[in-house]
């Protein structure tokens, strides 16, 4: 079966793309949602990246009342292991592949690429970055945690085993609690993963010291080509 082509917003650079990030929103928005980011990340001149936010499709969201909206996936109960809907959350990761792949066709190989995420979009880049079978330039997650992950250790790629995780999350954040992103982070060191953790006395959205840290991070891992 052929996996449906998400509609992406996509910001190319000033100059030849080398790069490219993929990067997906939180429940409810939609691509538009982090455009307005890339220069508060301080990348410099002639930087070669191409930003791709992709929206997700509307769905029913049971935690909502079954609300039509943008979502990566269902999300059947607020509580702390956050029970999601696991076939929602595959579907929409070979939709990301499907980008990610759409990329190295275009001529930018996969250890350029970086998959990014707030939220319920945090929770696909980690998915499928840990899974990719190709090295990736990185992954970086905001306020988010790891979904579907009672398979993880099997089904991790040795391909990303060393690539680097940017994690940032909210110690005030009422909707992903800061425990949840502290037990992905966990988790993840656990299985050898390098990860810079940082952390902000906000809720659930980001702050520009945040997307300032992020740039230095993505400045590392994608230097102009």
């Amino acid at each position: 079966m052929t996996t449906p082509q998400l509609d992406s917003v996509t910001v190319e650079p000033t100059t030849d793309a080398t790069s490219a990030v993929i990067w997906m929103h939180g429940l409810g928005a939609t691509g538009h949602d982090f455009p307005p980011v890339i220069p508060e990340l301080g990348l410099p001149n002639g930087h070669g990246i191409r930003f791709i936010f992709p929206h997700a499709p509307s769905i029913p969201v049971t935690v909502n009342g079954g609300m039509l909206m943008p979502a990566w996936y269902d999300i059947l109960a607020m509580d702390f292991d956050r029970r999601v809907d696991e076939e929602g959350v595959r579907r929409s990761a070979d939709q990301i592949q499907a980008l990610v792949e759409d990329e190295v066709a275009k001529g930018i190989p996969a250890h350029r690429i970086v998959l990014a995420g707030f939220s319920q979009g945090g929770a696909i880049a980690l998915h499928l970055g840990l899974r990719y079978p190709e090295t990736l330039a990185g992954i970086l997650l905001l306020s988010t945690y790891m979904a579907c992950d009672a398979k993880v250790e099997t089904e991790r790629s040795d391909a990303n085993a060393a690539t680097p995780i940017f994690q940032a999350h909210g110690s005030q954040d009422p909707t992903v609690l800061s425990g949840m992103g502290q037990a992905a982070r966990d988790r993840l060191i656990a299985m050898g993963y390098e990860v810079e953790w940082h952390t902000y006395p906000i809720g659930h959205h980001v702050i520009p010291e945040e997307i300032a840290a992020a740039g230095t991070w993505l400045k590392d891992r994608l230097p102009p080509a």
